[in-house]
């Protein structure tokens, strides 16, 4: 990553000040690298290479500093949120030279200080998406240890899926105040947000009457318009609330209690079927990214008739049922999934499937007591955002299958795991970046991983 520069003419050179005032030029460094940034101070500093998070990077007398709503080159007066040892986040409060892809926000909450469910709203849609490639290349050269040239070779790109950046995100899950107020938190806060729309919510959330009424006993309320025509509205009393910028569909932790709004149960369409899913069940939020996804596998692995297959953290049994259409009804394929939805899902969905398995365990449980067994020919793994980590593509590696279809939710995470892999003797043959969540930071990758030629 190039290191990012500072406009040492102007006032990020000298001490800032904790009440809202700019640190001003001319008191020299040293003070101010002795004292360092404290939280919500001001400081004008120039912003250089994007990072994970929905950041950009910079540095301020020798502090790195995380800075949200900016952009790469932009001159900027940010305002210090959070102070870490050896870096500080911030909010770019006032752009004074401003980049060329910088557009303004369509949604009036996309500010610092209000909803933190989108990084992205003030970069223009195209550029969002070379944003995006670049986290990936900086992931894949500083945790995997690829070279710029197999980066270069595979071609890193991030694909727009269709619908356009508002109006995608099909399950949302709105927290609630102490007020009672419907809302969306602060970034990196369990503070709620009041708002009266959510612009990446789909048209048939937008359309209901969730917010400006008031929720007296809810913690949070989930909102689902499914792909199949389904529109529901759960009430959630008792548990945690979850982030609504969570990059994954929403599950309830607690109990629930449906609404007359919508069914407890919906229906979504995907791999040329229809899914019964429960209303709090995890789906992907883009209506788009369960076929996009289902594209990317089939067309990465190719499974030929005959061939097993392993679905890791298969969830609804999504990739099963796509790959068991390819290897035909005599062959073996074998679902894996820990949480309860989740499997009374893939039983119920797939039980048209002769060749399929439903095994109700842990991935790393599984394999470690041999819940499932090589050898096997091809292997889906779509770990959630921590990443299927080392043990787990040990023990698939160990299973001898020809080709890995990774689908990753997070590039940090994935990144390790393909150093895992080559640690192991195996590469990253392909890969391929998919934009599930516009107006946000994160990215889904699908990979090929195959033994090293």
């Amino acid at each position: 990553m190039t290191r990012p520069s500072v406009d040492a003419s102007r006032a990020g050179a000298g001490p800032a000040y904790g009440d809202g005032r700019v640190r001003p030029a001319g008191t020299g460094p040293g003070e101010a690298a002795r004292r360092g940034l404290e939280e919500a101070e001001r400081v004008e500093l120039t912003v250089d290479a994007v990072a994970p998070g929905g950041h950009c990077v910079a540095r301020v007398d020798g502090q790195v500093v995380f800075v949200r709503h900016a952009l790469p080159g932009e001159r900027v007066v940010a305002e210090v949120t959070e102070v870490h040892r050896g870096f500080v986040r911030a909010d770019a409060v006032t752009v004074l030279d401003s980049a060329p892809q910088r557009v303004a926000p369509p949604c009036p909450y996309a500010k610092p200080g209000l909803c933190g469910g989108c990084d992205l709203q003030h970069v223009a849609p195209a550029a969002q998406l070379d944003w995006k490639a670049a986290v990936v290349r900086e992931q894949l050269r500083r945790l995997a240890g690829l070279t710029d040239a197999e980066i270069d070779r595979l071609g890193v790109r991030v694909a727009a899926l269709p619908g356009g950046p508002l109006g995608w995100r099909s399950r949302v899950r709105y927290a609630v105040d102490a007020a009672g107020r419907a809302g969306l938190l602060k970034h990196r806060s369990h503070e709620v947000v009041p708002v009266d729309r959510c612009l990446i919510a789909h048209p048939a959330i937008q359309a209901l009457p969730v917010l400006g009424r008031p929720w007296p006993t809810a913690e949070a309320v989930e909102a689902v318009a499914s792909t199949g025509g389904d529109v529901t509205v759960t009430a959630l009393p008792d548990g945690p609330t979850t982030r609504v910028d969570a990059p994954s569909a929403v599950s309830s932790d607690g109990p629930a209690t449906a609404l007359p709004d919508g069914p407890v149960t919906v229906r979504e369409v995907a791999a040329g079927r229809e899914w019964t899913l429960p209303a709090s069940g995890f789906w992907q939020v883009h209506p788009a990214a369960a076929d996009t996804l289902v594209g990317a596998v089939l067309d990465l692995l190719d499974p030929q008739p005959g061939e097993s297959a392993w679905d890791l953290y298969g969830g609804a049994g999504l990739f099963a049922a796509a790959v068991a259409a390819r290897v035909g009804p005599a062959a073996r394929v074998t679902v894996v999934e820990s949480a309860g939805e989740g499997v009374a899902a893939a039983r119920d969905n797939l039980r048209d499937l002769p060749g399929v398995e439903v095994v109700a365990a842990r991935v790393e449980t599984a394999l470690a007591r041999r819940r499932i067994t090589g050898p096997v020919d091809l292997v889906v793994l779509d770990p959630p955002r921590s990443g299927a980590g080392a043990r787990v593509v040990r023990d698939v590696v160990a299973a001898g299958p020809r080709a890995v279809a990774y689908v990753a939710c997070d590039p940090a995470a994935f990144a390790r795991d393909v150093r895992t892999f080559a640690d192991a003797g195996w590469e990253l043959a392909e890969l391929r970046g998919f934009d599930l969540f516009p107006m946000t930071q994160h990215v889904e990758l699908v990979g090929l991983l195959q033994p090293a030629r």
